[in-house]
């Protein structure tokens, strides 16, 4: 090798650097799912990726094997998000309608949080064994609230006019349309998750009227 890890970092001020390493794999996959939103997927190249990183391409290939990589580092993190959300004992213990809530919250918690991988994840097209596995997941996903829904209206926690399949892709879709407008320092994430929890129970699922 011509030049240190170092002697690169030098070279480029400004970029990511972790103690002596100017870039990690935490770092690639953070730049690769920038990269994916603004250009899309199939049109972004590893070219595209290196100079985007600021390192060589064959450096990237030191850490990923290639673009696929970088996106299902991408699509984990989204997914490692979502999927702990359901393992927390507030999800899983109380009255569904309760532990729905403690979804919700959280859900939009991770989205804010995770922001770009979310939004990654809730884009994409299924044009790769990569994407359609992890559409698959986030259908787990999306089954697993459906469900709990289902429990809480058959427990007489929501409005009895509500239809709990309806109701389920109603939620999806008002968590899920975050992605479009929010954006960091627009609100803080605390009065963001209570006005979604305010939406969907008080409105949506009438939760707050229930008898």
């Amino acid at each position: 090798m011509s030049a240190s890890r170092e002697d690169m970092a030098a070279r480029r001020p400004g970029r990511r650097a972790t103690n002596a390493e100017p870039y990690t794999l935490e770092s690639l996959v953070e730049v690769a799912a920038t990269a994916f939103l603004e250009r899309g997927y199939d049109a972004t190249s590893m070219e595209d990726l290196s100079r985007a990183a600021g390192i060589t391409k064959s450096s990237f290939y030191h850490h990923v094997s290639g673009k696929e990589a970088l996106l299902r580092g991408a699509l984990d993190r989204a997914l490692d998000g979502l999927f702990g959300v359901l393992a927390e004992p507030g999800a899983l213990q109380g009255p569904p309608v309760e532990r729905l809530r403690h979804i919700v919250r959280r859900q939009v918690e991770v989205l804010a949080t995770e922001l770009p991988y979310v939004t990654l994840l809730l884009r994409l097209r299924g044009n790769t064994e990569t994407e359609r596995w992890a559409m698959a997941r986030r259908r787990d996903f999306d089954q697993a609230v459906a469900s709990l829904v289902r429990e809480a209206t058959e427990a007489g926690a929501t409005h009895p006019e509500v239809d709990p399949v309806v109701a389920a892709r109603l939620l999806s879709g008002t968590v899920n349309s975050l992605i479009e407008w929010y954006r960091p320092g627009r609100v803080t994430v605390p009065d963001l998750v209570d006005a979604v929890e305010r939406q969907v129970f008080d409105g949506l699922l009438g939760a707050s009227g229930a008898p």
